[in-house]
């Protein structure tokens, strides 16, 4: 790309030279005069748009330093004309009009600031008209973008409203006796329901994450064999701070998703969040896995290891430490988190 724009800013000012000498040349000057002095004008030009381009405008104009950049554009046309000036005189002692006197300085710096203004300025309009065409076709790209989303979300407000009003009914036709299958609904319902209305934010009370930590662990408890023990060990002292909604579940997820299934073997998953000081907390998940297992995709990260370590990179830069053990019959997450204690201590009880 950057290859690109040099060939193309080399060839609109081949292209801009070759109109200047077509146009503007004295038809008393040799060919070779009006080429060399067009071609110092032009040097002279892209020297004072490129400064205008690369400096005045990102950081005065872009800025809102109206009065300096008003103050750099005749300063910087000033130094160039003043450049200018001695190089005409020499061309034209030296080559153009030997033997004849100089022409006087003050007229050719007069002449070469008229000149070198005008394109200069012409130019930059030109730029800055451009650049207002390209911003605009960006926010309108980015507006149509914003209301297809927005759209997209209220159509998709109707399956949450849906399912609620489903799970509901199917509660209602469960039979009191089978309360594990209540059980078991409730706790779906109060999951969806947080990831639905209570996850929009950046930050939410770790008190309210835990509780769904828990509910998914019960979830995934009745759906596995009975030979698998689950230890969720999460003291009541960790509270009072807040966290990004739904980071910790994904390797809670993937430690259902690889135990091992052993008939002769323990199978296990574990399930910790301590804090080790104010600021600080350590969350580990462990389990169990077939051999061969688990090593394949693990090493690889999966889309949730990947997105939970670029939403960490993100959200905690320089705050977190993430390191993945394959023990090979077993697989360890160890997450050391810096947090910052909540000004307002959470109400939420379990």
């Amino acid at each position: 790309m950057k290859k690109n724009n040099i060939w193309i800013n080399v060839g609109l000012w081949v292209g801009l030279y070759l109109v200047w000498i077509t146009l503007f040349r004295d038809r008393v000057f040799t060919v070779t005069r009006t080429l060399t002095v067009q071609f110092c004008y032009l040097l002279f030009v892209a020297a004072n748009y490129y400064a205008q381009l690369r400096f005045a405008i990102p950081r005065l104009l872009n800025r809102k330093k109206y009065l300096a950049f008003a103050l750099f554009l005749p300063a910087g046309i000033a130094v160039t004309a003043l450049l200018r000036t001695p190089l005409a005189i020499w061309l034209q002692v030296r080559y153009f009009h030997p033997g004849f006197p100089p022409p006087d300085a003050a007229e050719v710096f007069r002449d070469s600031f008229l000149n070198i203004s005008i394109w200069v300025i012409f130019l930059v309009a030109i730029r800055l008209v451009l650049e207002k065409i390209w911003f605009r076709q960006y926010v309108d790209n980015m507006e149509k973008e914003r209301i297809r989303n927005e759209l997209d979300f209220l159509k998709a407000q109707f399956n949450p409203h849906f399912l609620f009003n489903s799970i509901n009914s199917i509660y209602g036709h469960i039979d009191r006796k089978n309360g594990k299958a209540r059980t078991m609904l409730l706790s779906f319902s109060e999951m969806l329901r947080y990831q639905l209305y209570e996850c929009d934010v950046d930050k939410i009370v770790i008190e309210k994450e835990i509780q769904y930590i828990r509910n998914y662990v019960a979830l995934q408890q009745e759906r596995k064999e009975d030979n698998l023990e689950v230890v969720v060990d999460i003291p009541d002292d960790v509270r009072g701070f807040t966290i990004a909604p739904l980071l910790l579940i994904t390797f809670v997820e993937n430690a259902f998703k690889y135990v091992s299934g052993y008939e002769d073997r323990e199978n296990k998953v574990v399930v910790s969040l301590h804090r080790e000081d104010d600021d600080r907390v350590i969350f580990r998940t462990y389990n169990t896995c077939d051999d061969g297992m688990v090593r394949v995709p693990m090493e690889q990260g999966g889309i949730g290891i990947a997105n939970a370590r670029r939403r960490l990179d993100l959200q905690y830069p320089g705050r977190h430490q993430l390191e993945l053990t394959d023990g090979g019959g077993s697989y360890e997450v160890c997450l050391r988190l810096n947090v910052k204690p909540h000004v307002v201590e959470s109400r939420y009880s379990r």
